[in-house]
C-alpha cells in the first residue's frame, strides 16, 4: 500500500529532499529555482541525460553549469530512471510497473545514496517534466521517499513550492477520490484511494516500450 502523509510530530520540519523539472527553462531561471530552495546538489533521475530541444540540460552542459553554481551533480539515472534496463520492471503491456522497481536492488541502492546526501544538504531530483504528476520522480520514487520517512517538496515553476501532500491531494481529485483529500481520520481510506490513484496515473505517464522488445525470443 502507498504510505500516507500525517502528521507525525517526529517528521522533519524541514525537508532535505526536493523535486524539480527543469521544462522549458533557461538554464539562469533554473538556478534561480535551486538556489531558491538552497539546494547543493543535484540529483538527476533521468534515464539518459540528454536534450536535443534543451542543450543546456545535457549532462555535460549542465553538470559545468552547476559547478559555476556551486551546486554538485550527482548521476543516478540507472538506479531512478523511469526508463529502467531491466526488462522484469516492465509490465506485459509493455509499461514500467514501478511497484516492482521500487522492489528492485538497484532502485534500493539509488534510494539509499540519495537518502545518505541529504542527511548533510539539501538535494533536488531532477527530470524533465514540470508538474511532478506527470513524473516518475513523483510516481515512483517519492512514495518510497515518504516510506522512509521523508516528506520531499516540489518545486515549481515561480518558486511555487507544493508538498507532497499537495501533491496527493490533487492526484486525488484528478482521479475523483475527492473523499480521500486530507483525510487523517481514516487514514487507510486515503491510503487505499491513493494506491488506486497512483496506479491510474502511471497508466498514463509511465514510460512504455513495445512488449516485443521485452522477450524478444
Amino acid at each position: 500500500m502507498v504510505p500516507t502523509i500525517n502528521d507525525d510530530p517526529t517528521a522533519r520540519a524541514r525537508p532535505r529532499v526536493y523535486t524539480v523539472g527543469h521544462s522549458n527553462l533557461e538554464f539562469s531561471e533554473f538556478a534561480t529555482l535551486l538556489r531558491g530552495a538552497a539546494i547543493e546538489a543535484l540529483i538527476d533521475v533521468r534515464s539518459s541525460p540528454q536534450s536535443a530541444r534543451f542543450p543546456q540540460f545535457t549532462q555535460a552542459v549542465l553538470e559545468k553549469a552547476l559547478a559555476s553554481e556551486g551546486v554538485a551533480y550527482i548521476f543516478l539515472g540507472e538506479e531512478l530512471g523511469g526508463r529502467p534496463d531491466d526488462p522484469e520492471a516492465y509490465r506485459s503491456d509493455g509499461r514500467v510497473d514501478y511497484q516492482v522497481r521500487r522492489k528492485s536492488y538497484a532502485f534500493r541502492a539509488g534510494l539509499e545514496r540519495v537518502l545518505k546526501e541529504s542527511e548533510n544538504r539539501p538535494v533536488a531530483l531532477m527530470c524533465a517534466e514540470e508538474d511532478p504528476l506527470d513524473c516518475h520522480r513523483f510516481l515512483m520514487v517519492s512514495p518510497a521517499l515518504v516510506e522512509a520517512g521523508v516528506l520531499p517538496l516540489h518545486i515549481r515553476k515561480g518558486f511555487r513550492l507544493e508538498t507532497q501532500q499537495a501533491a496527493e491531494d490533487r492526484l486525488l481529485a484528478d482521479h475523483n477520490f475527492t473523499s480521500a483529500i486530507g483525510n487523517t481520520l481514516f487514514p487507510e481510506v486515503r491510503g487505499e484511494a491513493l494506491e488506486k490513484a497512483y496506479t491510474l496515473q502511471a497508466q498514463k505517464a509511465a514510460f512504455r516500450v513495445d512488449p516485443v522488445t521485452l522477450h524478444p525470443w
